[in-house]
Formats: C-alpha cells, structure tokens, sequence
C-alpha cells in the first residue's frame, strides 16, 4: 500500500477539504484526488463522498480511518529504528561482569541521554561478522588473533589493560601472599573451565601458558562464575585467574583472596571493534569518551601476547 495515499487520505480526513489538505501537503488539490482515487481503487471502496461543506467520510471512510493513523505510526517507528541517532547503540561485550560491561556503565553514566543494547556474543568472529552485518554497532574484544587479522573494514583501538590477578581459597598455599612473581605460580594448578579453544581468550591463556610454563587446566563444563568460586573456595589445590575490573560477589565464609600478579603482570588487552562506514553518533561519543578515560597501555612490568594489536 502506497504510504503517501494513506497520508493523504488522513490529512484529507481531518481537514474536511481537499483543498486545505493540499495546502497542508504542500501539493495541488487535483493531486489529493488522484490520491484518494487511487487508494480507492485499492481497497475497491469509496472512501469520500461530496457534502455542501466539503468532502466527508463513507462508512468505509470511517472504518479505514484509524488503520491508516496506525499505518502512519508504524511506518514513523520502522524509519526511527535506523535512523542514525535515533536507535540504540548496540555494544557487544563478553560478559557481563568484566571490564568491558563496566567501561560501558561509566559511558551511560557520562552520557544518559544515549540509548544503549548491551549483547554478548560468543567469540571474536561471531563479533566481526556481527558488526560488518549492522547487527551491532561495536564490540569489546581482544584483537587479533593469530593467523586471523581483522578484514580491512573493521576498525580497532585498544581502550584497557586489565590486570590479572589470582583468586585463592584461604587454604591455599599461596592464600597469605600479598602479591605473587608469576613465576612463583609454577607448578600450582590455575583452574579455568570457561577456556573455549579457538576464541580470542584461549589463545591469549595459550601463549601464557608457552611464554611461562603455567599449569591452566579447562576441564570440566562450566558451570558459571558461582560454581567456579564455590570449587576454589574448597579446594586448596586449585586456583584461577581474574581481571581486576571482574565484579564478583561470594558469601564471606568462603574466605577468598584475590592476589595482584608481578614480574611481569600478565594483562588481557580489551580493544574496541567497530566498522568504518557505520555513523551512529552516538559510536563516536562512545570513542570519545574511551579515549579521554582509559589509561595508558604497553606499561612496563606487564605482558600482552605478541599477536595483540599495538595500543
């Protein structure tokens, strides 16, 4: 159905004259009636008839009326929902509990004006290939990988280096430690279930693992961030790693400690994946705001594999 027969049929019905609709619509009066005509001819109704004041609605007028007001409103909001700066920012991040969702609730807290969908994707590809599609407008990721750089339309830049740390139970061996050389973490055993091989985070525990002779083991299903506390918080052999910004709650009878690592400190890179062709506004807020509040990257003392994207 023509969209501009149905908005002509409207303004006609308010106004009560084809005259003053044309006049509204800023066309001639013989161009409403070749509107109306031909919306008539698709419905197979009349829907005006001549009155000494006018033109006024036929009872199928009347019963069209209202559908073509709601017509208009849906066609409004299908035209707002990609109009740039109208829809929401679409942001993909790997949890919800890690660096990268924080980053984005100090941006919303900088900027409440703009809307914000937070989605979470499974791996860097799936990103990619949701950004380059439009399905979201950028994402949080470790960037590249080896063998795999990004296509030449996506763009990056690093936004933070997140600490890690190790997360004891108070029997540990290491529990009482205020701060762990990550060579002294040889030969104790880091447990990871989360670990997917293949994704951009296995490949960075991959080369920490080769660079320092580490013990991470990912067996087991994972059960979620609660049953990995509960399990390290009982049992003395086991540990595992933790971004700083990682935000986890766990009840204060389990006693657990979590323990900066030095010498060097092994740091996950989080960079910020968008396309090049994408004008959102509200993309180059988030950039902006990235750029004047995150620290700096590369600083001594720490370790990024060496695939990662340079800050």
């Amino acid at each position: 159905m023509d969209l501009d027969t149905v908005r002509t049929f409207v303004v006609a019905a308010d106004a009560g004259q084809f005259q003053e609709a044309a006049a509204e619509l800023a066309v001639t009066q013989q161009a409403v009636s070749k509107r109306i005509a031909a919306l008539e001819r698709t419905l197979g109704v009349r829907l005006f008839t001549r009155t000494a004041r006018g033109s006024g609605l036929t009872i199928d007028g009347q019963a069209f009326l209202p559908h073509a007001r709601e017509l208009l409103r849906v066609a409004e909001r299908a035209v707002a929902s990609v109009r740039p700066g109208r829809r929401p920012l679409r942001v993909d991040v790997i949890s919800s509990r890690g660096a990268q969702s924080g980053l984005l609730r100090d941006f919303h807290r900088a900027h409440p004006e703009i809307d914000l969908d937070v989605v979470m994707l499974f791996d860097i590809e799936a990103a990619v290939a949701a950004i380059r599609s439009g399905t979201i407008d950028a994402s949080f990721r470790a960037v590249a990988m080896p063998g795999r750089p990004l296509p030449e339309d996506i763009e990056s830049v690093r936004v933070l280096d997140e600490r890690l740390q190790l997360l004891t139970g108070p029997a540990h061996a290491l529990a009482g430690a205020r701060s762990l050389p990550l060579a002294q973490l040889v030969g104790h055993r880091i447990w990871m279930p989360g670990i997917v091989p293949g994704t951009e985070w296995g490949a960075y525990y991959d080369d920490l693992v080769a660079e320092f002779g580490l013990t991470i083991e990912a067996t087991g299903p994972n059960f979620g961030s609660d049953a990995l506390l509960d399990t390290v918080a009982d049992t003395p052999a086991l540990a595992t790693f933790m971004g700083e910004s990682t935000r986890l709650v766990w009840p204060a009878g389990h006693g657990l400690r979590r323990i900066p690592v030095t010498d060097p400190t092994p740091v996950y890179p989080h960079s910020l994946l968008w396309h090049r062709d994408n004008p959102h506004p509200a993309l180059a807020a988030l950039r902006a705001h990235l750029a004047a509040t995150t620290a700096d990257h590369d600083a001594t003392g720490t370790w990024v594999p060496g695939w990662t994207v340079p800050a």
